[in-house]
């Protein structure tokens, strides 16, 4: 599966950012722009972990877990930390506030018996008042000296060691011990209103104490612990992480003896659910029919099975099939007893399939997590505020969650904050700032940008048929023609009207001025004609020979690249009727000079400006885990073709998508997924930070990969983080996430769908949802596990 980040309530480190895989006016009064507050407050689809009281939990067995990837590092600080690295840690270290399932951070009384601000004048100090109980697993207690050495790693002031982040902790000033060792001082240089988020994971002072350590000394072990599980062993050769019970836990008691962390690809998943290798594995929705499947499959007892091989064959083709294959025609006979027993093997393989798949259920729920319509305001079309909020405002977003979410049965309301899914205290929909879906103005919006159908038609090029006049810039010198007298070139009202609907959209086009041309003899008239046409004939020869070499880029339901648009109806009819108005000629003879050349079919219908049609480079993953969000893509790009924008889909490798596309800022439409987080004012700032310019002329975009910010965002962050009155810092967030909406750098498509296979026989594990796992609770009900056993020792 494509994790996107980590599992909320763990690490406090950069917001991370994978596939699916991560990830801008006038406008109203932004304070305001919300749902209404007097409407219904939103609220967090459940977690489905099939919970079940300690009391139904057997003791003992093993557990196998299935992850991407053994993990580079256990130090969740660290750079290469991923999303395996944060659960794996979530069993083996202290979170002091772990999410709960509202989304909100929760005091962990295995650790503190309490932790609250004592002071907020001339200093913010928080007090914690540690569990008396809680020790490392060498028999250490947990105590200021761990707090210290943690502080000063990841203050940043040391670049000796190697951190990935360091939001909140350059904001301490010292830590004491307090009147016993049991209590931890923290006092701030600064005001933090997230710190809460600090110190979770906690690392023993053995890690933290020194750059070597640090860097070095969790990557592949953790001798010291202090969770319900302790270490065994990192296996990269079986691509497996195993845990057992930490004996010296002073909780309550893990119910498993064993847990193993099993290195499993995602397309790899559903071979590794039937073969018994895995209990728990997040899936994707095709394994998650297969499952669904599975329950319904039946066989046995003369029937045919209800799906898979054989489910198609009818009783009479059964019978013509035995008829064949015990008839008098040897050879026939022969290849229907073949076909017949191949058939018999793959439905007794497909029933094995089915009824180890008939042992998992599927736990769904909402991710942590939405995704999101990046648009690159760093250059290009997209750097124009108006053309972003065009292209917002073209999205159906409700259509795009329906076609995710419903089919899996999962309510599919788009977010309507950047900063908070709903459930969260901080949630609030601000999308208001920008509006709703609204084609006609979205239109209005690129056409106020200079966008327009006329706009993506050819300039022509300088001839020298005609006058000297034809070529003379507009404003410029008066041509012979213009000098003749009011009497001379006094014209009827309808000749009148004819010349001004030529000449304005010659004009429109290009710009040249309409010279009066020469009197030209028919024989002129035809000969330049005929040159014309033979000129327009080579300049699309050496087009198309310039497209077809650029084959590589593929534009989605065209052959070649830029037949994006059908012509939009009675646009055809308009561009003959105004030719047919030229003077001196019938329809499809030849326009007068600087009349700009007429669009070719792959064009009409799209917007324009200068000569250049409005076309976007759209970058998707190719893998097979991202068809869901490639099935996304091509829903936006029909969007987009109603407003006259074309888009050119560029399919990349998946391992290659973000960091060398949506990083590097190579793209203009991009979509990827940023997980939900318990502090906003904290990991939302890197995220929509304006960005800066650095020495060596590069920009500086943190974790801003749209490139699009403002000043004003990022004051309404600061003052957020600096604020120690919840409610207050609530305020200023739902504020700035207004601004982030009317700037529409990123628009919010719908929240990531979490899909688990879970062994029945488990309880307290599936589809957490916003909830850190309670790995002591994890357990089997009784009896044997699905499929063949994942442990020998089951």
């Amino acid at each position: 599966m494509a994790h996107v980040g980590v599992p909320r309530g763990t690490a406090r480190k950069r917001r991370s950012v994978t596939l699916l895989a991560t990830g801008v006016l006038a406008i109203p009064v932004l304070a305001g722009c919300s749902s209404g507050g007097g409407g219904p407050v939103a609220v967090a689809v459940p977690q489905d972990i099939a919970a079940t009281s300690r009391d139904g939990v057997t003791e003992g067995s093993t557990l196998t877990w299935a992850i991407d990837a053994v993990p580079a590092t256990l130090n969740t600080f660290q750079a290469d930390a991923d999303s395996a690295t944060t659960r794996i840690a979530g069993a083996l270290l202290p979170s002091l506030f772990p999410m709960d399932a509202k989304g909100e951070p929760r005091l962990n009384p295995d650790y503190l018996e309490s932790a609250k601000v004592i002071e907020q004048e001339p200093k913010q100090i928080v007090l914690y008042k540690l569990n008396q109980q809680a020790v490392w697993s060498d028999g250490r207690e947990i105590g200021a000296p761990d707090f210290v050495a943690q502080w000063r790693a990841l203050s940043g002031k040391d670049s000796a060691f190697w951190t990935a982040r360091n939001a909140g902790y350059e904001r301490i000033e010292k830590i004491e011990r307090g009147k016993d060792d049991l209590q931890v001082r923290v006092t701030f240089s600064k005001p933090y209103a997230d710190w809460r988020a600090l110190f979770s994971p906690l690392y023993p002072k053995e890690v933290t104490g020194t750059p070597g350590t640090f860097n070095d000394g969790a990557r592949a072990t953790l001798k010291n612990t202090a969770g319900p599980f302790r270490l065994r062993g990192v296996s990269k050769d079986k691509g497996t992480v195993t845990l057992d019970r930490n004996p010296r836990w002073w909780g309550e008691e893990a119910k498993l003896e064993s847990l193993v962390f099993r290195a499993v690809k995602p397309e790899d998943r559903a071979e590794a659910l039937t073969g018994g290798t895995v209990h728990v594995a997040d899936i994707d929705p095709a394994t998650a029919n297969r499952i669904a499947r599975a329950a319904r499959y039946r066989s046995g007892n003369g029937q045919p099975p209800a799906h898979g091989p054989g489910a198609d064959i009818t009783p009479a083709a059964a019978l013509r099939s035995w008829a064949l294959a015990h008839g008098s025609d040897e050879e026939a006979a022969e290849t229907a007893q073949a076909t017949r027993a191949k058939t018999r093997e793959a439905v007794a393989a497909y029933a094995a399939e089915q009824k180890s798949l008939k042992g998992f259920a599927v736990r769904k729920s909402l991710e942590p997590a939405y995704t999101q319509l990046a648009m690159n305001g760093g250059s290009g079309p997209l750097s124009d505020d108006r053309v972003r909020r065009a292209i917002a405002r073209a999205l159906n977003r409700q259509e795009l969650a329906d076609a995710v979410l419903k089919p899996l049965g999962l309510p599919a309301k788009p977010p309507g904050s950047h900063l908070a899914l709903a459930g969260q205290p901080a949630y609030k929909d601000g999308s208001g700032a920008l509006g709703e879906q609204d084609t006609e103005e979205a239109q209005a919006l690129l056409a106020d940008a200079g966008w327009t159908l006329d706009g993506a038609v050819q300039k022509p090029k300088d001839t020298k048929a005609g006058s000297e006049a034809d070529h003379t810039d507009a404003g410029k010198t008066k041509t012979d023609a213009e000098k003749k007298t009011e009497a001379e070139t006094k014209k009827s009202d309808t000749e009148k009207k004819a010349d001004a609907e030529g000449g304005a959209g010659a004009e429109k086009a290009d710009g040249t001025p309409e010279g009066k041309q020469k009197e030209q003899t028919a024989k002129e008239k035809e000969e330049k004609a005929s040159k014309e046409e033979k000129s327009d004939k080579d300049d699309k020869a050496d087009k198309d020979d310039k497209a077809s070499r650029e084959e590589g880029l593929y534009i989605v339901g065209d052959e070649k690249p830029g037949d994006r648009l059908a012509p939009r109806a009675g646009d055809g009819d308009a561009r003959v009727a105004a030719q047919d108005k030229q003077p001196g000629g019938a329809a499809g003879a030849y326009a007068p000079a600087g009349t700009a050349a007429p669009a070719p079919a792959s064009l009409k219908g799209r917007l324009g400006k200068d000569g250049k049609p409005l076309t976007l480079r759209f970058v998707l993953p190719s893998g097979p885990g991202s068809q869901s969000l490639r099935s996304v893509g091509d829903k936006i790009v029909e969007m987009l073709d109603a407003i006259g924008v074309g888009t050119v889909i560029t399919k990349v490798a998946d391992d290659s998508y973000f960091k060398d596309h949506v990083a590097s800022g190579d793209y203009d439409l991009a979509l990827y997924s940023w997980p939900a987080t318990a502090y906003p004012a904290t990991d939302g700032r890197p995220i929509f930070a304006k960005p800066e310019p650095a020495t060596d002329g590069s920009l500086l975009v943190e974790q801003n990969y749209t490139r699009v910010g403002s000043d004003h965002i990022d004051q309404l962050f600061d003052r957020a983080v600096s604020e120690l009155d919840a409610n207050a810092s609530r305020d200023l967030l739902k504020q700035a996430d207004a601004r982030i909406w009317a700037a529409a750098g990123s628009i919010p498509l719908y929240q990531r769908p979490q899909l688990v296979a879970v062994d029945k026989k488990l309880a307290n594990v599936g589809a957490f949802g916003f909830a850190a796992p309670r790995y002591e609770d994890i357990g089997f009900t009784g009896g044997q596990a699905a499929g063949s056993p994942a442990d020998p020792k089951k």
